[in-house]
């Protein structure tokens, strides 16, 4: 008679445990990423690497069609060890298109502690909201469709700066970056607790990403506001 309840706790024991692998295995993926990126940024700054500055336009839709081409392989091997060295190839090209911002924030007297500030920072906001999103009961994932229209209006901005040019335009941008990738760490780590993205090389990309944006638009704000010269 107590079987039926006895297989269904079991059940659910299994889906607890099957969720907390992948975050397990989302949280270590995620640190080991960072070792390519790092590599990739040290060599960018190293090399003065500049990736079609000449061209910005250009630049911005090679680097979209290297970025989806990258998604486009991790989501077809994202079940396989293949998916790993893709992502930590594509962290590596992430660490390379950061190298210029960097090398830009290390040209000020203070350039090395904005750039620990900027790291600090984003851990920060990683720890406050990973914790939210594995300890809050609320839901949000209706988030998603906000979020993912905020990032469209930030690319569009981003595209039409190019041409216009305009530090204060740029400010904006980066705020409302920091902003809305800071909500999707929450949102993408809540996905994981809650069962809705099950394979951690994905979660691990999506996590990334956020990261990845808000270290590099905190990095271009501190550069704006507190870059000391000689």
């Amino acid at each position: 008679m107590n079987q039926p309840a006895t297989t269904r706790y079991g059940a659910f024991g299994d889906v607890l445990a099957a969720r907390n692998r992948v975050l397990r295995n989302t949280f270590w993926l995620l640190a080991l990423s960072m070792l390519p990126t790092v590599l990739g940024a040290w060599i960018g700054v190293q090399m003065n690497f500049s990736f079609l500055a000449g061209s910005p336009m250009l630049g911005f839709i090679a680097f979209l069609a290297i970025a989806f081409g990258f998604f486009y392989g991790i989501e077809k091997t994202k079940n396989s060890s293949v998916g790993v060295l893709l992502l930590l190839g594509f962290t590596f090209f992430m660490g390379l298109m950061l190298s210029r911002l960097i090398g830009q924030v290390l040209s000020f007297s203070n350039g090395a502690n904005l750039v620990m500030t900027a790291f600090g920072g984003t851990a920060l906001v990683f720890a406050t909201m990973a914790s939210i999103a594995t300890t809050s009961k609320r839901d949000f994932s209706g988030l998603g469709s906000w979020l993912f229209a905020g990032v469209i209006v930030i690319l569009l901005a981003a595209l039409a700066n190019i041409f216009l040019q305009m530090p204060a335009l740029q400010i904006v941008i980066s705020v409302v970056a920091v902003a809305i990738f800071s909500a999707y760490i929450l949102f993408d780590v809540q996905r994981v607790v809650n069962g809705g993205e099950t394979n951690y090389i994905t979660a691990t990309l999506a996590i990334y990403l956020d990261l990845y944006n808000v270290f590099a638009n905190l990095l271009a704000l501190l550069g704006i506001f507190g870059g000391e010269h000689d």
